[in-house]
């Protein structure tokens, strides 16, 4: 049977602070690596503002009794509102580095791609929690996968690749742990595959092959589009064991790494922290990732339970892909890394969605795991498992 586990009184008692103590030394991290030790400090003092914004905005919602969010004209609202959002860029937005990704607002700037994934988590978690008895049929990965796919398509237009390659990443993770059927999945994408290929094989000239294949791998052309990965490897792998210390970073501090703050702020902290600073940063990210998933795992129902998956996904492919690109692994799309990388936007975003979370642990529920493998996947198919 279940109970809810309603949390009121103080603020003690709605936060989980192991999470929120471990997403402070990342917050400090971030700021020590972008402070300039000499000059201004632009990038420090905005951030901290951002900071104070985000935290305030944290607490704020930890208040909240989410259960308004499982509401089918709650959802359409946000989704329609982050197209018309998106469709405002291309007519309002100024141009920062070829992409029409940012609204200005004087001196300060805002990215919508950023919260409208918090959107996504929340309509993924509607429609895959309304469904869960009949979450084999491969209808249900198509039709999520269109809600989806106009919301990528609409930011990988800005172009704004990362943010849509996030966004793709979370229809995946939410669809793989909804319970979807693996058979209809990999059918879905051998489909695609076999488009590509017909497409590389047949469609694609010359120059355009080499254009993708230089974004795969971009320490191809270390003298071109390579240029970043390759010194952003170098400040790595210069770092060592314990780092060259705050402030000594040369890649960063000379300029030789661009958007040290923002895109390679994992590279300009390995070099000045090295492998074991790089071990206590994956150490701290664990740990709120684990913590997320185990406040998911007591959702008052199967809607707060696959918010707190896609969370935990959102941070993680956050993480994977940023320092992927950082150590050369992945093509370079401008990914920012949780509570480290200098940005309102995202910042204000990643505590969104754990003030959400936090909401939702108000009324949290206690339940033995036999209970929830019922609930979320079906009695049939869960005493199946269980077997």
């Amino acid at each position: 049977m279940l109970q809810l586990n309603t949390k009121h009184g103080s603020i003690g008692n709605l936060i989980d602070w192991p999470l929120f103590l471990s997403v402070i030394p990342l917050l400090g991290a971030g700021l020590v690596t972008m402070y300039s030790f000499v000059g201004e400090n632009l990038f420090f003092e905005k951030q901290l503002m951002w900071i104070g914004i985000s935290l305030i905005v944290f607490f704020l919602l930890s208040f909240v009794d989410f259960r308004f969010l499982n509401n089918t004209n709650i959802i359409v609202i946000l989704f329609s509102f982050s197209i018309l959002v998106l469709l405002a860029l291309f007519l309002f937005a100024t141009t920062t580095k070829g992409a029409q990704s940012w609204f200005n607002l004087g001196k300060l700037s805002f990215q919508p791609s950023d919260p409208i994934k918090l959107v996504v988590i929340i309509l993924l978690a509607k429609y895959f929690s309304r469904r869960h008895i009949e979450i084999a049929n491969i209808r249900h990965i198509i039709i999520s996968g269109a809600y989806v796919f106009v919301i990528v398509g609409l930011v990988f237009l800005q172009p704004d690749f990362g943010s849509a390659i996030i966004i793709f990443m979370l229809w995946l993770g939410m669809v793989l742990v909804s319970g979807l059927s693996k058979k209809h999945f990999l059918l879905v994408f051998l489909s695609l595959a076999l488009v590509f290929s017909f497409l590389w094989f047949f469609s694609l000239a010359e120059y355009q092959k080499q254009r993708i294949l230089t974004f795969i791998y971009p320490l191809t052309d270390i003298s071109g589009t390579g240029y970043n990965a390759y010194q952003s490897t170098i400040a790595i792998g210069s770092g060592g064991l314990v780092g060259k210390g705050l402030g000594y970073g040369t890649q960063s501090r000379l300029q030789f790494l661009p958007e040290y703050e923002t895109d390679f702020v994992f590279a300009a902290f390995a070099e000045e922290w090295g492998f074991i600073g790089v071990l206590v940063m994956f150490l701290l990210y664990g740990i709120v990732i684990y913590k997320i998933i185990k406040i998911s795992a007591h959702g008052a129902t199967n809607f707060e339970v696959l918010f707190g998956l896609g969370l935990a996904i959102l941070f993680s492919s956050h993480i994977i892909i940023h320092v992927g690109m950082n150590i050369g692994l992945l093509p370079i799309t401008g990914t920012t890394i949780p509570f480290l990388s200098y940005g309102g936007s995202h910042l204000l975003t990643e505590f969104m969605g754990l003030g959400i979370l936090m909401g939702m642990r108000r009324y949290s529920r206690a339940i033995h795991k036999d209970d929830m493998h019922k609930e979320f996947l079906g009695v049939e198919k869960a005493e199946s498992m269980l077997k």
